[in-house]
């Protein structure tokens, strides 16, 4: 093919960075990701009105299997993106018939778990099955991102991954009406058909900018694409986004509970957590333009420095008062909120404009935060008391003059082992950044 076929071929394409096909795109991935990722986000709600449920709660090893459905729906759609990716990869054509399966499959997922009774059936369906469809709509989302954004990566990524955060804050709020209104049941099927309604407009507009050609094979693939196995940087970016995944779920689950041993009402319990992920909206965004005009590297030293300071300081001196909880929850969702803004950052260096690649290596990032997730309610379990006073227990409980003596120090291993995690990535950015800028150092000296 002459050059100035190519030329012409290229000229036909829709702009990249701007004009109706990127925005449109960004504005339907926002939607996408505030829908597939906000239902599982406010699962709290659904989990304690299964608990106050005899029908569920009396169910043999109910206790462990209702709080694993938030929990798998959660990991699953994380961890998916290494089993869907590749396969998207290989067969782009087929990526927005994925788009469509999985809306249909979160919707038999939510409508089927309407009328089972039986707390094992829920887990493979409200948790299990809701998480593949979710997978399979989300990962082309990610695909189809560096396609239509370039200069604006950083951007484009805060905005989609900040649709989480709304949906998180505001899925809580129309669950508990529903269940104030109707059934468990009747609450899922309404859910089942108006996230349908709601994704379905959207899904037309997630396309990608570059013609769909079929991958004959492995070696279609660029040459180039398995560099990245010896990219130390991105390895080193991969282990402090896990240390920081490990921390990063614990204040998200259990600061309402915290708050009720502050004897609030579960309206005030349940605003923190509202802020949290309204503040994480706000961080997403923020830190995804920053991350397209300074040095990613320098902005998660930042980013996981103010936010092991916050958990330490915030949480562990002052909370023992409702407002200087909502000012942790308001910091948390602000910095440890955005830190997936910071993706690109990582990834861009190596993938350069292979947007497959770029797309396969964003979720190994996705896999880590959700194997993050899965292990560190296995650790909280280990490390914190499940006897003692509390306010929830009926217990006596001395007024606290710390945030770590909250409940009796129930929450003390917790708060320490949160502000560790991120001290331990910070340490893992600082030696990334040194060797990065010793790379460019050598490079520029030779």
């Amino acid at each position: 093919m002459s050059a100035e076929t190519l030329a012409v071929n290229a000229s036909s394409l829709p702009p990249v960075d701007e004009g109706f096909g990127a925005w449109s795109f960004l504005c339907a991935a926002f939607f996408v990701e505030a829908v597939v990722w906000g239902f599982p986000h406010a699962f709290g709600v659904f989990l304690d009105a299964y608990l106050q449920d005899e029908v569920y709660s009396t169910q043999p090893n109910a206790a462990s299997l209702l709080p694993l459905i938030g929990n798998l729906a959660w990991g699953i759609m994380y961890c998916g993106g290494v089993v869907v990716q590749p396969l998207l990869a290989r067969f782009p054509q087929y990526k927005r018939l994925n788009l469509l399966v999985g809306t249909l499959i979160c919707f038999g997922s939510l409508y089927g778990a309407s009328y089972v009774l039986q707390v094992r059936y829920l887990v493979i369906l409200q948790g299990t099955l809701y998480a593949i469809g979710g997978s399979m709509v989300y990962a082309p989302c990610i695909s189809y991102m560096p396609e239509w954004f370039v200069k604006k990566r950083g951007l484009a990524n805060g905005v989609i991954f900040s649709g989480a955060a709304v949906g998180g804050a505001v899925f809580p709020l129309i669950i508990s009406a529903l269940l104030a209104r109707y059934s468990v049941q009747k609450s899922l099927q309404i859910l089942s058909f108006s996230m349908t309604a709601v994704l379905l407009p959207f899904l037309p507009f997630l396309k990608g900018r570059l013609p769909t050609t079929r991958v004959v094979g492995p070696g279609t693939r660029s040459a180039g694409s398995k560099a990245w196995l010896h990219d130390r940087l991105f390895w080193m970016g991969l282990a402090a986004n896990t240390v920081q995944s490990l921390g990063h779920f614990v204040p998200m689950t259990w600061l309402p509970t915290f708050a009720t041993e502050l004897r609030v009402g579960p309206t005030k319990a349940s605003v923190v957590l509202t802020v949290l992920n309204g503040a994480a909206c706000v961080g997403q965004a923020a830190i995804g333009i920053l991350s397209d005009r300074y040095d990613p590297w320098m902005l998660a030293i930042v980013n996981l420095g103010i936010t092991c300071v916050a958990t330490f300081l915030v949480w562990g001196v002052f909370s023992y008062s409702y407002t200087a909880l909502l000012i942790y929850g308001l910091t948390y969702g602000i910095f440890a909120g955005g830190w997936s803004s910071l993706w690109t950052g990582f990834i861009g260096p190596v993938a350069k404009d292979d947007h497959i690649l770029a797309a396969t290596l964003l979720s190994y990032l996705l896999f880590s935060r959700g194997i993050g997730n899965i292990v560190s309610t296995q650790i909280i379990t280990t490390i914190m008391p499940q006897n003692g006073n509390s306010t929830m227990a009926g217990g006596h409980v001395r007024p606290s003059k710390l945030g770590f003596d909250v409940a009796d120090g129930r929450f003390k291993n917790m708060i320490m082992y949160v502000g560790t995690c991120f001290a331990v990535g910070s340490i893992i950015i600082v030696a990334g950044w040194a060797k990065g800028k010793w790379k460019r150092g050598g490079a520029i000296a030779s």
